[in-house]
Parts: structure tokens; sequence; C-alpha cells
């Protein structure tokens, strides 16, 4: 590394690259903050944001931290091989982040909003979200038991 480079991060607290990701970040927000400012639901869209946010932060945040103790305490620490933690952590965010996605078309709501829009039912909704949450864990638990596999062979 070099001086100047050694300095920017003393300085900064991290690499310029870092620096340059949150400018363009920020850039990117910048943009579509003033598209959104010209809408008439910006406000309803504001609210929406915040109180995501805030429900994020003050409920479901505090929720799964503790769901992740209590499997982390569940679980331990693997004497020899992989931890099984990550093979739980990833299909679960996963599953969730498909379930809050399709969450009304899996409920059935809007049932005859979605039945005028595309002539289909929402019927088979659950079951692939159901069957998309088991190969997520099914894969998961491949790949765990191949690395311990691979673990124990060494």
């Amino acid at each position: 590394m070099t001086d100047r480079a050694a300095r920017f991060r003393a300085a900064y607290g991290a690499a310029p690259r870092h620096l340059l990701l949150l400018v363009g970040c920020f850039t990117v927000t910048g943009w579509v903050a003033l598209r959104l400012a010209g809408e008439p639901t910006a406000g309803r869209m504001l609210l929406w944001f915040v109180g995501a946010a805030v429900v994020h932060d003050v409920v479901l945040f505090p929720l799964y931290a503790a769901v992740d103790r209590a499997l982390r305490a569940a679980v331990g620490s693997p004497r020899t091989g992989p931890s099984p933690l990550n093979h739980l952590r990833v299909p679960a965010l996963a599953a969730a982040l498909l379930f809050l996605v399709y969450l009304p078309d899996v409920l059935r709501q809007g049932r005859d909003t979605y039945l005028a829009a595309t002539g289909q039912d929402q019927q088979p909704f659950l079951g692939r979200w159901l069957v998309a949450v088991a190969v997520l864990f099914a894969t998961s638990g491949a790949v765990y038991l191949l690395r311990w596999w691979w673990a124990r062979r060494r």
C-alpha cells in the first residue's frame, strides 16, 4: 500500500473505493428523490418509507436478532467443520424475502383484481412458495453436508 493510500485510510477509516461507492449511492438516491419530488403521491411514499424503516428497526430487527441468538445458542460452535448456522440463515432470509414480496398473492389478497388483470387465480402461489422454501433449505442442507464431508476428509 502506498503512503498516500495509507494516510487516506487512516484519515477516512476505509479504502478510497468505499468513499467512491458511497458517493455513487448518494448520487443515485438523490436522483430518485428528485424524480419523486414532483409526484402527487410523494408524501404517501415518504410515509410508507419512514414507516417501514421504523417497523424494521423497532420490531423486526430485535425479533430476528433474538432468533439468531437462540439459533447460535442451540447450534453452538462446531469442533470441526463448517458451522450450520449460515446454512440456516441464508435460506430463511431468502424465504422471508420471497414471502414479503409475494405476500398479497400468497395470502390471496386482491383476488378479484388479480383475476381481472391476469385471468388467473392466485391459488398456486402458496404451494409454489412452499416448494421454493423447501428447495432453498434442501440446497443449503446439501451444500452444508458437502462442506462437512470435505472438512472431515481433510
